[in-house]
C-alpha cells in the first residue's frame, strides 16, 4: 500500500480457545491454540516487505505469541496502552450468557462491573495516538479486538462508540493512515485479510 505518509498496521492476535468459543478475554494470560500458532506465522510473509519504525505489541501473551511467531521477536516493545478492554467480572463469560442476566447488554454502551468503561479504554486509545502521531515512519501494533477497534476509530476521530460496529477476526490486518494530508486521519484497511 503505498502513501506518502505514515501508515500504522494493526493486527488482531491469532486464535485463543477463549476467542474461538466467545468468552470475553481480557486481562486472562491465554496462549494461542495451534490453529492460532498457524495463523501467526502465515502473518510473516504478509508482513515481510513492509518497514516498521517500530513494532508494539501488548504484554499479553496471545499477542507476544502472534508477533513472535510472525517473525517480528527481535523487535517487538511492551506497550500498556494495547492491553484489552479490561472486562472485571464479565471475564471468560459469553454474551448470550451476560444477556440472560442482563437483557440488552452491550459492552460498548454498558461497560463490565468491576472493568474498564468504554471512556477509559478511549482514554487509552488517544494516548497512544498522540504518541504515535508525534514520531515518524510506519508502526506495527499487535494486539486484541475490542482496544483494536477502538484504537481505529479515535484515529479517524469517531465516537469510541462507533468502535462498536468495525470487526476484526483473528490475525487481521488492519492499517490506519492518511488521506490528502496529516489532518485527514482515515482507516484505509479494515479487517484485511483475516486468518
Amino acid at each position: 500500500m503505498s502513501s506518502p505518509f505514515p501508515s500504522v498496521y494493526l493486527v488482531r492476535h491469532g486464535q485463543t480457545a477463549w476467542s474461538l468459543s466467545g468468552q470475553h478475554t481480557g486481562r486472562t494470560d491465554i496462549p494461542l491454540t495451534e490453529e492460532g500458532k498457524a495463523q501467526a506465522r502465515a502473518l510473516g510473509p504478509r508482513l515481510a516487505s513492509l518497514s516498521f519504525a517500530r513494532v508494539l505489541s501488548s504484554p499479553l501473551l496471545r499477542a507476544r505469541q502472534t508477533a513472535e511467531l510472525a517473525g517480528f521477536g527481535d523487535r517487538l516493545e511492551l506497550e500498556s496502552a494495547l492491553f484489552e478492554w479490561h472486562y472485571g467480572t464479565y471475564e471468560g463469560r459469553k454474551t448470550s450468557e451476560i444477556r440472560a442476566e442482563r437483557p440488552g447488554w452491550g459492552l460498548f454502551e454498558d461497560g463490565a462491573p468491576g472493568g474498564e468503561t468504554l471512556e477509559q479504554v478511549a482514554a487509552r486509545a488517544d494516548d497512544l495516538i498522540r504518541r504515535l502521531r508525534a514520531l515518524t515512519g510506519n508502526f506495527l501494533l499487535f494486539a486484541h479486538r475490542d482496544i483494536l477497534r477502538v484504537l481505529a476509530a479515535r484515529w479517524a476521530a469517531l465516537p469510541a462508540i462507533d468502535a462498536r460496529r468495525l470487526y476484526l477476526d483473528p490475525t487481521s490486518i488492519s492499517v490506519l493512515g492518511y488521506d490528502h494530508s496529516l489532518e485527514e486521519p482515515i482507516i484505509r484497511v479494515l479487517n484485511g485479510g483475516a486468518g
